[in-house]
């Protein structure tokens, strides 16, 4: 793929850049920014709200499905604006070229420019915002607090004075916005309350979550050191990126002990089912390299939807 300057560009590259599907420039714009948005990842943001909402019910009395499909909304609208600043902000600062080796990004293919895809972010983070309107109003100040921080902290993981994917903080984001933060504010707005095994829960899915930016990571690992994007991979070596993916794969099945022990219930040991697809995880992203870690990718965000679906049916029927 060759970068060529958006003036001089010929249309039949922009076609061949996209994978042969059409542009925008061929009528379909909404193309573009289904690539920006990111559909695989997109478990991200739902699964802990299920989960979230799937302890609020075991523990009664009832859940609120408005507020359901509000936090829901609010936390796809925050993953989609994140990722739409990835892809423009990545570009700007060279980290996005055409030597990268994952999915087809917008702006680096001159499908959509970093302006556009920008503005693009701020649509998703006002909808988010309203979307917490109602959650605010149920949940108070907490709920306030986590919407603002969440939105901000969107931001500030590639934009900003100090980026936070470019300093190798991407997985303590991950972990604490899309595990502990959003399980628990899911919970939280329904009940009014935390509890230890609503924590252990946000550790398990913010852990499958940070894998899978580790393979993302792995896979970047030479491009990225090459652009001065110092992920924990670019810092420490293929070799700890790939303990680190095992790690965050497996550990989420060692937390539903605690999960288990609170709900004294064997059905809490149903996400078990989903073991054999983190030892194979583990298993290709320590075998694979470079352009084949793309395989990882979609595995990770079905373990993740597995693992979250299991746990939330457990506790349905517990």
């Amino acid at each position: 793929m060759i970068n060529v300057p958006r003036s001089r560009r010929d249309p039949t590259l922009d076609h061949e850049q996209s994978g042969g599907r059409p542009s925008a420039r061929s009528g379909l714009a909404v193309w573009p920014w289904f690539l920006a948005a990111r559909p695989k990842t997109l478990t991200a943001g739902a699964v802990p709200v299920v989960v979230g909402t799937a302890f609020a019910y075991a523990d009664g009395p009832r859940v609120d499905w408005s507020l359901f499909a509000f936090a829901l909304l609010g936390a796809i609208f925050i993953q989609i604006a994140t990722n739409f600043i990835n892809d423009a902000l990545d570009f700007k600062k060279g980290a996005d070229t055409a030597e990268r080796l994952g999915p087809l990004r917008v702006t680096q293919a001159g499908l959509l420019t970093p302006e556009v895809v920008l503005r693009g972010a701020t649509v998703c983070f006002l909808l988010a915002l309203l979307c917490g309107v109602p959650l605010v109003l149920r949940g108070g100040f907490p709920l306030l607090a986590i919407g603002l921080v969440s939105v901000a902290a969107a931001y500030a993981y590639t934009g900003g004075p100090y980026p936070l994917a470019y300093h190798g903080l991407g997985e303590l984001f991950v972990m604490v916005f899309f595990g502990l933060v959003a399980v628990g504010g899911s919970y939280y707005v329904q009940t009014g309350k935390i509890t230890p095994a609503v924590l252990a829960a946000g550790a398990a899915v913010g852990s499958i979550s940070t894998a899978l930016l580790a393979v993302n990571n792995l896979r970047d690992l030479d491009h990225d050191r090459r652009s001065g994007k110092r992920t924990l991979a670019a810092r420490f070596g293929a070799r700890f990126a790939k303990s680190e993916i095992a790690f965050f794969a497996l550990i989420p099945f060692l937390l539903l002990v605690p999960i288990g022990w609170r709900y004294r219930s064997p059905m809490l040991f149903l996400p078990l089912l989903a073991l054999p697809l983190a030892f194979r995880l583990a298993t290709l992203a320590r075998r694979l390299s470079g352009r084949e870690l793309n395989r990882c990718i979609g595995m990770s965000a079905g373990l993740l939807t597995a693992f979250g679906c299991l746990l939330s049916v457990a506790l349905l029927l517990r």
